[in-house]
């Protein structure tokens, strides 16, 4: 049993920056796959970017290429999320998600998500 909990949400003015957490109990992710995903209002969960358990591979949304950064520290069981150049389009609640090793998931665990507002 693994539990996420996410914080750095809040509200920000456009072009600025969030730096969202990931941590992680219950047990040691430090071979799962981590990944962030965000749902907006009226919108449809999307996959945000991922990284691999030896933190050498990553994968971004093309929206989000060259603005955001993913990336983790094993010895402290967290991932992170390195928010720049916020627009307002990026407002959405943020969820990080893990996925065991063999699983038939890509993604075994979730968070509950915290909130990040751009503002114009």
């Amino acid at each position: 049993q693994v539990q996420l909990v996410e914080s750095g949400g809040g509200l920000v003015q456009a072009g600025g920056s969030l730096r969202l957490s990931c941590a992680a109990s219950g047990r040691t992710i430090s071979n799962y796959t981590m990944g962030w995903f965000r749902q907006a209002p009226g919108k449809e969960r999307e996959f945000m970017a991922a990284i691999d358990w030896r933190n050498t591979k990553t994968d971004y949304e093309d929206s989000v290429k060259g603005r955001f950064t993913i990336s983790r520290d094993n010895a402290k069981n967290t991932g992170y999320l390195q928010m720049n150049s916020l627009k307002p389009e990026d407002t959405a609640v943020y969820t990080c998600a893990a996925g065991e090793p063999g699983s038939s998931r890509v993604y075994d665990y979730w968070g509950q998500g915290t909130q990040v507002t751009v503002s114009s």
